[in-house]
């Protein structure tokens, strides 16, 4: 799982790393199969392909993730299907990972202990980032947890 130690280096995630606030990253997460389990008006919830239940959270995460149907809108997310989500239904079975995407970080949140999710692996470091065009005061950013199981790439490029 590559992640990017200093600019234009990449270091396997999950190591410690100095990014910070204003950091512009190249992003990725090579396409992976997951299962439709449901589909509204504004999202569709998939069965997460990397990770699996905590079962010592308190949370009762059921394994699913959910993504907008519209990932450019209102609602912004990294993570994508390769299939145009509007055409997706319950039990399809679709590609989602991560475009090549370059993003600035707006936040980090660092926890001792790891983060509660639901999910394993919990995290320590959480990256909080927007699309590197849209402007900085916007509050709809997505998370990139270091410590996560999907294979997401990020090279530091400034």
């Amino acid at each position: 799982m590559p992640v990017a130690a200093g600019e234009g280096q990449q270091v396997t995630q999950g190591n410690n790393l100095d990014f910070q606030v204003g950091d512009v990253l190249r992003v990725s997460c090579a396409p992976t199969p997951a299962r439709i389990t449901e589909v509204s008006k504004s999202h569709l919830s998939i069965e997460w392909p990397w990770g699996e239940v905590d079962p010592d959270s308190q949370y009762g995460w059921n394994g699913r993730f959910a993504l907008p149907v519209e990932p450019d809108g209102w609602e912004w997310s990294l993570f994508r299907t390769e299939q145009d989500p509007q055409t997706l239904k319950p039990h399809d079975t679709c590609l989602v990972g991560i475009p090549e995407t370059l993003v600035r970080i707006i936040d980090i949140g660092h926890y001792d202990p790891p983060m509660d999710t639901g999910r394993l692996p919990r995290p320590h470091t959480l990256l909080i980032v927007l699309p590197a065009d849209r402007p900085s005061g916007e509050d709809e950013g997505d998370t990139i947890e270091l410590d996560s199981g999907a294979p997401i790439a990020i090279e530091r490029l400034s």
